[in-house]
């Protein structure tokens, strides 16, 4: 007997429910999630960077996921507010030599001019803290999720706009404020599609400030009619919103 749609559906939003999160590991929608390349790659710029790096600091380094690939220099630093978050992060970094700190609050729990390279991929963004840990001369690189980013989320789910998102031009000028000089300031609108329903619950269940209070059961419809456009169009479409910005405290 064949299956009907429902069933399927049901099926998959019961599995995206009880999967278990950890990290910031994405490895689970391979397959199911498809992204637009952005035209930067933060990955190889932050290589890059703590290839050349005395003492790095990573802020919200989630489950240390990007940070083991960087090579970033041994007594290097990683933030975590989450702390689910922090035994994961501490298995994967401690053997290279980086400790793993939690982060209780927007101050960054370091001393004054300590490093030469902070990174923040994502995480929360504090100038005025970073500046403040920047060693004169050191370097600061940031990708972060800008203010219009996965919208259409929001709207099939009839959920309000995520508040307190920046644009490039805001970022940067709230850098200038904090004394660091911006020596780049780009901005992106890619395209990701979701490949099925279960995807979905999955990217909400993992980044829960995208739609605050968001439920599998009380949403149901919501998520019926998204699996209703992927069966009819192939994929549920969103447009993310990334920002890359490099600064330096300067010397002076």
């Amino acid at each position: 007997m064949t299956r009907s749609p429902t069933a399927d559906v049901d099926r998959l939003l019961a599995e995206a429910a009880a999967e278990p999160l950890s990290g910031w590991d994405f490895s689970r929608l391979a397959g199911r999630v498809v992204s637009d390349p952005l035209p930067w790659d933060y990955v190889a710029l932050a290589a890059d960077a703590a290839g050349r790096a005395e003492r790095a600091l990573d802020i919200d380094t989630g489950g240390g996921e990007v940070l083991a690939t960087l090579g970033v220099p041994s007594g290097s630093v990683a933030l975590e507010p989450y702390p689910p978050n922090l035994p994961v992060a501490r298995a994967r970094l401690l053997p290279c030599g980086i400790e793993v700190r939690p982060r209780i609050d927007r101050r960054l729990p370091c001393d004054s001019s300590d490093f030469d390279l902070v990174l923040n991929r994502h995480g929360a963004l504090d100038p005025a803290e970073v500046a403040r840990v920047l060693r004169p001369g050191g370097a600061f690189w940031t990708q972060q999720v800008g203010a219009d980013n996965d919208a259409e989320l929001n709207t099939a789910l009839g959920a309000p706009p995520v508040l307190g998102g920046l644009s490039s031009a805001d970022a940067a000028e709230m850098l200038q404020a904090a004394g660091l000089q911006v020596l780049r300031a780009d901005e992106a609108w890619p395209q990701t599609r979701f490949l099925d329903v279960g995807a979905v619950v999955l990217h909400l269940r993992a980044v829960s400030w995208q739609v605050p209070g968001f439920d599998v059961v009380r949403h149901r419809p919501q998520l019926l009619e998204i699996d209703r456009i992927i069966r009819t169009d192939g994929a549920f479409a969103v447009t993310d919103h990334r920002l890359l910005l490099h600064a330096v405290r300067p010397l002076q």
